[in-house]
């Protein structure tokens, strides 16, 4: 078995002991930002006077972004600017978590320090722009969000040290101890995401042994990321607990076995109406068009993630081209079968990778799909 990490075998009736004291009236509040990766998340915590009742009773704080990958030690002081609240599951009420932006000196979003290339990483704010430009449409968002349990030496959990488990076939939607690793982290981290008010949809597990779905969603405009990212800090911190690794990487495993993306489902006003696959149609004819774009986007690395993903094989289209079909998973874009007899509901945006930034793969859709699409239609 995948080796577990020393903290997650301390005395947890020890820490219990201490978790059940009062707070004399104070309150916990963690505050949770997005590194310089683009993909790792950080937290610190710190104690306010009262329990917060809405953002404006939680002040802005600072870090060190040099430490983040997100500023020089010249310069290194960070704004975090909180931006949503949730319960907190693992000190309980009145404690809280917020999610917050992060800004640079100068008020401007904060950008990748790593290798100095200096692309921006708060993509919240551009992305809220656009959501706000599409509001009429009331464009909602589901997100499928794959991951693989890995013990802390990097292979996969439960795994054979020296060998393989049998091959995919009896793992998807599994049951029995032959078949399911790890499932008490999925239970407790559903339980922690209803605790904390995420609109989580579901879960199960997943084609690959060890490998695991959770749904967050419908949402609409920018809740979409702002779910997302605290049910990915949700879950790294529960895997914490049990000592165990959840890696978004978009191909945990090379050879036959299945990778892990973040498959997006869409829908608008229009779309959930009447004859509503009329726009979903138009919305897809709009995406083929923009295909590499929304690559560039799809993953963190500019598509080279997505690369070791999408080929064409373990139910993925290629990165190559674009692709559509009812009731297909071997296309870059699937309209459910339900929705192609009832003629209305929503599409399955395929191609994003597991550890896409929501931020970026919402707002790429709601550009292609909604903004300016009758200039487009006139250059046809």
């Amino acid at each position: 078995m995948a080796s577990v990490s020393c903290s997650s075998s301390l005395n947890k009736a020890v820490r219990q002991q201490y978790m059940s004291l009062p707070q004399g009236g104070k309150c916990q509040v963690t505050y949770i930002w997005i590194d310089g990766t683009g993909e790792g998340l950080r937290n610190k915590t710190r104690t306010l006077d009262s329990e917060p009742k809405s953002l404006e009773d939680i002040p802005e704080w600072n870090f060190d972004g040099s430490s983040t990958y997100q500023a020089e030690g010249s310069n290194s002081d960070m704004y975090l600017k909180p931006v949503r609240i949730f319960r907190d599951p693992f000190t309980l009420d009145p404690n809280k978590l917020v999610l917050c932006e992060v800004l640079k000196y100068n008020r401007l979003p904060a950008a990748d320090m790593v290798f100095l290339s200096r692309l921006e990483t708060n993509l919240r704010q551009s992305c809220n722009e656009v959501m706000e430009q599409v509001k009429e449409h009331c464009i909602w968002f589901g997100m499928e969000q794959e991951y693989t349990l890995l013990g802390i030496d990097g292979h996969p959990y439960s795994w054979p040290v020296n060998g393989y488990p049998a091959p995919q076939g009896p793992y998807y939607c599994g049951v029995g101890a032959q078949n399911a690793y790890g499932r008490d982290i999925v239970e407790c981290h559903y339980k922690a995401c209803l605790y904390a008010g995420i609109q989580i949809y579901g879960t199960n597990a997943e084609v690959m042994p060890s490998q695991w779905e959770f749904q967050v969603g419908p949402c609409e405009g920018i809740e979409m990321g702002d779910q997302l990212w605290v049910a990915r800090f949700l879950l790294h911190r529960v895997c914490e607990d049990f000592g165990v690794v959840a890696t978004l990487d978009p191909k945990p495993m090379t050879g036959n076995w299945n990778g892990a993306g973040c498959h997006t489902n869409i829908s608008t006003k229009e779309m959930r109406n009447e004859n509503g696959l009329i726009y979903i149609e138009k919305a897809i004819k709009r995406l083929s068009k923009k295909h590499d774009e929304h690559i560039a986007v799809y993953d963190p690395h500019g598509g080279q993630d997505n690369i070791r993903r999408l080929t064409g094989l373990h139910e993925t289209a290629s990165i190559k081209e674009f692709s559509a079909g009812v009731a297909n998973r071997g296309a870059s874009i699937r309209i459910p079968r339900q929705v192609g007899q009832e003629q209305k509901g929503y599409f399955e945006d395929r191609r994003p990778a597991a550890n896409c930034d929501p931020y970026a793969v919402t707002k790429a859709i709601a550009n292609t799909c909604l903004l300016d699409p009758e200039d487009e239609e006139k250059s046809e």
